[in-house]
């Protein structure tokens, strides 16, 4: 019994090792994931306005008939 007992405790602590390293990766990959969002949207503002300033330019360009 006392073996078992041992057995057990010993697989607790290791759960609850692996809990905690779990929770400490999902926390690192939420920040990850945040700042990958906020790059994406930088970018594709940055995809619009080059969009509109190249739009601007076609219209300015004469057209050859």
């Amino acid at each position: 019994m006392e073996t078992e007992l041992k057995f057990l405790e010993e697989r607790v602590y290791l759960l609850i090792r692996l809990y905690q390293d779990s929770r400490s990766e999902n926390s690192k990959l939420r920040k990850e994931l945040a700042a990958s969002h906020e790059q994406c949207e930088k970018l594709n503002e940055k995809i619009h306005v080059a969009a509109d300033r190249l739009e601007t330019l076609l219209t300015t360009i004469p057209k050859n008939e």
